[in-house]
């Protein structure tokens, strides 16, 4: 039977767990490699930025070369560097004198796969007939909250059941994942591309200062969402005190369901809604779950915070890119290029400066007389010294959001 536009859009949403899997895996593998291998927290953040700055480079890349190779074997790529990647999480720490190197190198090599996928599915999903472009685009991307979820849940009970000592297996199985879906986009069917005179040029772009601010709301929603997300496992385990399993589930697996569930709601019923109030609201109740995550000392309360700030995100990365094709219906590669560039660069510099701020706090006697006097130890301190920091990104989002209240056509 001939393959539809239904089997396009479902890779596509295999793609978005593909992602998924790239982005969350590693984090929950962190109180391991910080154990095993002596990894300080500001190298374990360096992976994190070395995962988004690969995906970075490869966006800057794909805006240039996706157009003339084509969607169909981007596509193919991406979930080839991606199933290599993941192998080499698990192998390459083994194999090497130096795990770190190990995991750095396989880290780089499936964030290729995660920068091309983010570049292609997207405007590959635009260009598939139907109405209600927002809502598809939303929906879309719940499936990478959801392949959070499972990523989450299923990795921390194999872990919990079976021991932290067969952490390296787990990567290798998830990897199976991105090597059935480069099979199924050799043969779904794609929609023509735009030629380069229907095209906006990169430089029509940027001389719009609504495209400007729509680039730093990426930014802002990449760190906002990420540093919580990436952050959350081994916040809960080494800043809260509470196990693994349960620290894993209230955090990261029901952050991702909290973000899921309003990309679902938002991708079936978000043509009803005002999509710039959605955001307003999304900024503040993002502030809020920060400030409670940071300073209520109650772990459980800390935790639903942190997981609800899934919610308070869902709608901020997409969001973005359905107002920006909105405005732009001919921006194409270039366009989400460059959003995804910004995105990027807010999700690898968001948790490695949570990072960063978390050691140097560590260090300050200052804020270690004041985090004793609050019964907290250095790395608690810490911890929430740097989720803190990160609060600056959805004020950044609100005021995006704001300043772009009076365009209409935005």
């Amino acid at each position: 039977m001939k393959d539809t536009y239904k089997q396009t859009l479902h890779a596509s949403y295999l793609g978005f767990i593909t992602q998924a899997i790239i982005n969350n895996l590693a984090p929950l593998l962190f109180v391991i490699f910080h154990d095993q291998f002596g990894i300080s927290f500001e190298k374990i953040g360096r992976l994190i930025f070395i995962n988004f700055g690969t995906q970075i480079i490869t966006d800057i890349l794909a805006i240039k070369y996706v157009d003339k190779i084509g969607y169909r074997r981007a596509a193919v790529l991406a979930h080839f560097f991606a199933f290599l990647g993941l192998v080499g999480l698990g192998v390459l720490p083994k194999l090497l004198p130096a795990p770190y190197v190990g995991l750095a190198i396989a880290v780089m090599v499936y964030a290729i796969g995660g920068g091309l996928i983010e570049v292609i599915i997207s405007p590959i999903v635009e260009s598939l007939p139907g109405d209600a472009k927002a809502s598809s685009m939303s929906l879309l991307h719940s499936f990478y909250c959801w392949g959070q979820v499972g990523v989450v849940i299923i990795t921390t009970l194999l872990i919990k059941i079976f021991g932290s000592q067969i952490w390296y297996i787990l990567p290798i199985l998830w990897s199976v994942i991105p090597a059935y879906n480069m099979f199924k986009f050799m043969r779904v069917p794609l929609m023509p591309v735009a030629s380069e005179e229907e095209k906006i040029s990169i430089k029509g772009l940027l001389s719009s200062h609504l495209f400007i601010i729509a680039l730093v709301l990426m930014m802002s929603a990449g760190a906002s969402e990420l540093t919580m997300s990436q952050w959350s496992s081994l916040f809960a385990e080494k800043g809260l005190q509470v196990p693994k399993v349960v620290g894993d589930i209230l955090g990261p697996a029901l952050f991702a369901v909290f973000m899921g569930t309003g990309r679902t709601i938002y991708g079936l019923w978000g043509h009803k809604v005002n999509l710039r109030k959605v955001l307003i609201s999304s900024s503040l109740l993002c502030i809020i779950c920060y400030g409670i995550t940071v300073f209520v000392q109650v772990p459980i309360i800390s935790l639903l915070a942190c997981a609800f700030c899934g919610l308070s995100v869902s709608l901020m990365w997409p969001g973005t890119l359905s107002l920006s094709a909105d405005k732009f219906p001919k921006g194409g590669t270039a366009m989400f290029g460059m959003l995804a560039v910004f995105g990027d660069i807010g999700a690898s510099s968001g948790p490695w400066i949570a990072g960063f701020v978390s050691d140097v706090a560590q260090k300050s006697n200052r804020l270690l007389a004041i985090g004793q006097a609050n019964n907290l130890n250095p790395e608690q301190l810490g911890l929430k010294v740097g989720l803190l920091t990160a609060m600056i990104f959805p004020v950044m989002m609100l005021i995006g959001i704001l300043l772009i209240g009076k365009e209409k056509t935005l």
